[in-house]
């Protein structure tokens, strides 16, 4: 199995639990591996054949821009069975990462793993 990454995808979206942070939309940072099996589209070189990260990208902000969760688990979970059911991704490890959530920290989150090992 191959794997498909996308690397520090920022998305500004409203998270959180602190009433500051449900005014204001923050940066949010994902990084994304998702198996993959590329042997089609190393034949063919037709994106068709492979899976399309550029779409994955755009389905991210958009359960971003339509959501509001107050817990990065949360917001993590969706994503990660949303890809996995709309794109027939057999597994993935996801990173959300909150640059601006600690003061003195470059950034806190989470990783979850969901479907067969990335």
């Amino acid at each position: 199995m191959d794997t498909v990454f996308i690397r520090d995808l920022e998305v500004a979206t409203l998270i959180g639990v602190y009433d500051h942070e449900k005014l204001e939309p923050q940066p949010l940072l994902f990084d994304l591996d998702m198996a993959w099996d590329c042997q089609k589209a190393c034949v063919s070189d037709r994106l068709t054949d492979t899976l399309d990260y550029h779409a994955v990208c755009i389905r991210i902000e958009r359960i971003c821009a339509e959501t509001h969760f107050e817990l990065v688990e949360t917001l993590a979970e969706t994503i990660a069975q949303c890809l996995l059911n709309e794109f027939k991704i057999p597994g993935l490890m996801l990173r959300v990462s909150k640059p601006q959530a600690i003061a003195n920290t470059h950034s806190v989150g989470i990783v979850i793993r969901r479907g067969i090992a990335v």
